[in-house]
C-alpha cells in the first residue's frame, strides 16, 4: 500500500509562506484546538488539544495515557482543526491539518521543546508530518474561497459564488 507523501512545518512554511502565516495566526488566537485522533476500531475520537510550533515543527503534547496519545501511537494519523472562536466572524477563516504524528522520546529531540514550553512531566510529545494543510474562507461577501495544499503539489485555490 503506497503512503502518501508527507514535510515537516519548516518545508511546509517554505512552500507557502504566506498560508503558513495564516495558519500560525488561526492557531495562535486561541489556546485550545480540536484533534482527531482513530480509535482502536477505526472509529473518529475528538479531543481538544493545545499546539505549539516550535523550531520548524508543529508540535502535539499530552498528558501521560491519555487516550489521544495511544490512539496516536496505535496509529498515527490525525486531523487538527484550529479552534473557530466565538459567533460566526472566524478571522483569517477555518484552517486544518492533517498528517502523521510521530512520538519523540529522546532527550536531545525533547528537551528544547521542554526549555521553552515548561510542559508539566511526564508528557507524550509528538511531532507531525503535515500530508494536507486546508484554509477556508469567504472573500468579498461573494466568495466560498478553499485553499489546499499537499507536499509535493502547488497549492490549489478553488473559489465558488
Amino acid at each position: 500500500m503506497a503512503t502518501s507523501a508527507s514535510t515537516n512545518w519548516a518545508a511546509f512554511a517554505t512552500a507557502e509562506p504566506a498560508l503558513a502565516r495564516t495558519v500560525e495566526e488561526r492557531f495562535g488566537s486561541f489556546t485550545h484546538h480540536v484533534l482527531a485522533t482513530l480509535r482502536r476500531d477505526g472509529s473518529p475520537r475528538t479531543t481538544g488539544l493545545e499546539v505549539r510550533f516550535l523550531n520548524g515543527e508543529l508540535w502535539l503534547g499530552m498528558m501521560p495515557g491519555s487516550l489521544k496519545a495511544l490512539d496516536l501511537r496505535r496509529d498515527p494519523r490525525f486531523a487538527l482543526q484550529a479552534n473557530p472562536g466565538p459567533g460566526t466572524g472566524m478571522g483569517g477563516g477555518d484552517v486544518r491539518i492533517s498528517g502523521r504524528a510521530v512520538e519523540v522520546e529522546d532527550a536531545k529531540t525533547k528537551d528544547p521543546y521542554v526549555k521553552e514550553v515548561e510542559p508539566p512531566q511526564p508528557f507524550h510529545l509528538f511531532r507531525t508530518e503535515l500530508t494536507e494543510v486546508v484554509r477556508t474562507y469567504v472573500e468579498d461577501d461573494t466568495y466560498l474561497v478553499v485553499q489546499v495544499w499537499q507536499p509535493g503539489h502547488p497549492l490549489r485555490t478553488l473559489k465558488r459564488a
